[in-house]
């Protein structure tokens, strides 16, 4: 891939800002096909079309559960900082 647009500030604390980019395209990607899709009136091509957009489905699935891991151990990791604040 030549984009190259998006820069990674290496400062995530509970998130990831580069899967939330490459959420945000692919959600765009799957709105393009789902639309080339819905104007498609070939059969064969309708097909391959739907194929693509499950596909996407399936990776913006797996960038989501990546998300939520790391903001589920970035408050588990805050909670044990917090607990020795507290001390």
């Amino acid at each position: 891939m030549a984009d190259a647009e998006y820069q990674c500030g290496h400062n995530c604390k509970n998130t990831c800002s580069m899967l939330n980019e490459a959420l945000r395209k692919e959600t765009a990607a799957i709105r393009f096909y789902e639309s080339v899709y819905d104007e498609c009136a070939t059969p064969e091509v309708k097909s391959f079309l739907g194929d693509i957009v499950e596909e996407r489905r399936t990776e913006v699935l797996k960038i989501i559960q990546k998300l939520n891991e790391i903001h589920a151990n970035a408050s588990a990791l805050d909670g044990v900082i917090s607990s020795f604040d507290s001390v």
